[in-house]
């Protein structure tokens, strides 16, 4: 396992809005990305992709996204995802949604993103499920 990166973006002149800092980190045959804050694109957008686009060149197929520090996903922040996703898919791999908060799951399940990704209550549950 190789030893957690840390990174922030996103700083905000809005004081309610939390910046987006990340950790990513190589587990089994996967990345495993844990998110805390305001997931609004901007700076963080293209640094979460090029995480995912360095994982695909590392020859790993699957990304973990662990949303449960996640307080707010805008738009962008949707658009993030979905790039993620393609990129992965394009290389027969995927992105699996963990841990999101009651206040994000209504958000997937409103846009339909439920349907496209696949989401697990635990960090643990998708870690499982990549095992196998």
């Amino acid at each position: 396992m190789m030893p957690a990166k840390t990174k922030s973006a996103n700083l905000s002149t809005n004081p309610a809005s939390m910046k987006i800092s990340y950790e990513y980190r190589r587990e089994n045959k996967a990345i495993i990305l844990q998110l805390k804050g305001d997931l609004i694109g901007d700076e963080a957008g293209p640094q979460l992709v090029e995480v995912v686009s360095d994982a695909i060149n590392d020859h790993l197929k699957n990304c973990i996204v662990d949303l449960k520090e996640v307080r707010y996903i805008s738009s962008s922040g949707i658009g993030v995802l979905i790039t993620m996703l393609t990129k992965m898919r394009n290389v027969g791999g995927e992105v699996y949604l963990a841990s999101p908060s009651e206040h994000v799951k209504k958000l997937l399940i409103i846009t339909k993103l439920n349907n496209i990704f696949t989401v697990f209550d635990s960090l643990e549950e998708a870690v499982e499920e990549v095992k196998q």
